[in-house]
C-alpha cells in the first residue's frame, strides 16, 4: 500500500499571515499576464457547472490583481484529460490543468514543483495522505484539488423488512445479502466491475482484505496472497451464489449501480458522498457504515483525489504561485467542496467542515480520510495498469474465472511497465 501518515497535520500559525510569494521565473514588470486554466466539470447541469465556480473565483482574483487575467475552460470528465493531452502534444500547454492525473507530465519535466509555487503554509496545509499521493520521486508535483472516500451504503427500508443490521464483517455481509435475496431484492450487493470504474470497486475490496495494488514501499503487489484470497471469496461467496444481482458484475457500471440504489433495487453497495444527495432526492432511506473486513471493519478505505498541476512552458511561475495561494484559501476550498459534496483537501478546511453542524452528513467520510489509501497515481505506469484492471478484473470473479490467473497476469504487466517507466 501507499505509505500513509495518520491524522490531519497541525496548521502553522503562519496561515494567519499574508502568504509570501514562492513563485519562480515568469513575467515581471507591469505587462499584463493571462493565465490559462483547463478544469474538469463536477456539475451535472448548466446550473451547477464548475464553469460558474471558476468564473466567480477568477473575477474575485482579478479585482485585486488588475494586471493578471485568468481564462478558464471547463470540460466534462469524459473529455478533459484528453483535451489537456492534446494541448500539450500541440505545444500549447495551459498554465494550469485540474484533471485526473499528473505523473506523466511530471516525469517529462513539464511541471513546476509545488514548492516552487506555493507558500510554505499553504503547501503544508494539504492533508498528508494527499500530499504523499501528489509526489513523484519524493517531489510534489500534483496539488490535490478535490477528494472523497468510500463507505458502504445500505437501504434502511430493505434492511428493516428483512430484520437485518449493517454488516461489520465479510461473513455478515454475505449473510445479509442472502437474506435480502430471499426477500426479492434485485441487487443484494451491487458489484460494479464494468469498465467505468472497476479499478475503484476492486481496490476497496482489496483494502478490506488487507491488501491493495501496492505494498508499503510502493511496489506493485497485485497478486499478493491477500488479494487472491479476497477475490476468491468474492467469487465463491457473493458472485457464485447469485447475490450480486441480475446484471453480471462485468456489465454493471458504477453509475448504473447508483441509479439502481436510488430506485430502491439495491440492498448494499460501496458509494462516495455524491450518492447521498442522489438517494435523498429519490426518497431512499439509507445508512452508511465503514467497509466490512474479514474479521471486523476494514482497517483502511479507499481515498480518491483529483489534481491541479502547473505547466512550466509559459513561464508564469510568480503569477501562478500567487493565484494558487488564492485558490487554496479555506473560503474557496470549502465553497467548492460544499457545492459538489466533496471533501476538502486542506487540513484547516477539513477541520472547519467537521465542526460545521450543517455538514454532519459528510462527517463519516471525513473520518475515513486519515486512514485512506489512494491509487498509486505517482507512478507513470498506473494509468495503463488501471485500464488493464478495468478490462480484466471481472473475469477473476466470473464462473470459471481464476483470481490467481487474472491477478498474476496483471502483476506481470504492472512489473514490466513500472520497470520501463
Amino acid at each position: 500500500m501507499q505509505r500513509r501518515r495518520t491524522g490531519l497535520i497541525a496548521v502553522a500559525s503562519a496561515l494567519g499571515m499574508t502568504a509570501t510569494l514562492a513563485g519562480c521565473g515568469g513575467s515581471g514588470g507591469s505587462s499584463e499576464v493571462t493565465l490559462k486554466l483547463v478544469a474538469a466539470d463536477y456539475g451535472d447541469s448548466k446550473a451547477n457547472s464548475s464553469q460558474r465556480y471558476w468564473d466567480k473565483l477568477a473575477k474575485e482574483y482579478e479585482a485585486d490583481h488588475p494586471r493578471v487575467r485568468v481564462e478558464v475552460s471547463v470540460y466534462s470528465w469524459t473529455d478533459v484529460d484528453r483535451k489537456v493531452k492534446e494541448m500539450v502534444a500541440a505545444d500549447d500547454a495551459p498554465d494550469l490543468a485540474q484533471i485526473g492525473a499528473y505523473a506523466d507530465y511530471a516525469a517529462k519535466g513539464e511541471l513546476y514543483r509545488v514548492d516552487d509555487l506555493l507558500s510554505i503554509p499553504v503547501q503544508a496545509n494539504f492533508v498528508p495522505q494527499l500530499t504523499d499521493a501528489g509526489e513523484t520521486d519524493r517531489t510534489q508535483y500534483g496539488m490535490p484539488f478535490a477528494s472523497s472516500t468510500r463507505l458502504l451504503f445500505y437501504n434502511k427500508t430493505l434492511f428493516s423488512q428483512a430484520g437485518l443490521t449493517p454488516p461489520q464483517t465479510w461473513s455478515e455481509l454475505a449473510a445479509d445479502a442472502k437474506a435480502l435475496k430471499s426477500e426479492g431484492v434485485k441487487f443484494p450487493y451491487a458489484l460494479p466491475l464494468g469498465p467505468e470504474e472497476a479499478q475503484a470497486e476492486t481496490m476497496q475490496w482489496l483494502l478490506s482484505g488487507g491488501g491493495g495494488y501496492t505494498d508499503d514501499v510502493g511496489t506493485y503487489s497485485i497478486d499478493s496472497p491477500q488479494n487472491i484470497k479476497t477475490l476468491t471469496w468474492l467469487k465463491d461467496e457473493l458472485v457464485g451464489k447469485g447475490l450480486t444481482g441480475p446484471v453480471a458484475p462485468a456489465k454493471l457500471n458504477r453509475a448504473d449501480a447508483f441509479s439502481a440504489f436510488t430506485r430502491g433495487d439495491v440492498g448494499m453497495l460501496v458509494g462516495h458522498p455524491t450518492l447521498m444527495q442522489k438517494a435523498a432526492k429519490k426518497g431512499v432511506k439509507f445508512g452508511m457504515v465503514p467497509m466490512p473486513g474479514i474479521d471486523g471493519r476494514a482497517k483502511a478505505t479507499m481515498g480518491v483525489a483529483d489534481w491541479m498541476m502547473a505547466f512550466r512552458k509559459n513561464g508564469h511561475g510568480k503569477q501562478l504561485g500567487d493565484f494558487l495561494n488564492f485558490v487554496y484559501d479555506d473560503k474557496n476550498v470549502l465553497a467548492f467542496s460544499r457545492e459538489y459534496d466533496l471533501l476538502p483537501v486542506t487540513a484547516s478546511a477539513s477541520e472547519a467542515m467537521a465542526a460545521d453542524k450543517n455538514e454532519q452528513d459528510l462527517g463519516p467520510f471525513l473520518d475515513q480520510l486519515p486512514s485512506s489509501v489512494l491509487y498509486p497515481v505517482g507512478k507513470t505506469s498506473w494509468a495503463g495498469i488501471s485500464a488493464d484492471v478495468k478490462k480484466q478484473i471481472a473475469r477473476a470473479v466470473s464462473s470459471g474465472g481464476s483470481p490467481t490467473g487474472v491477478l498474476g497476469k496483471l502483476q506481470i504487466t504492472a512489473t514490466t511497465q513500472d520497470s520501463a517507466a
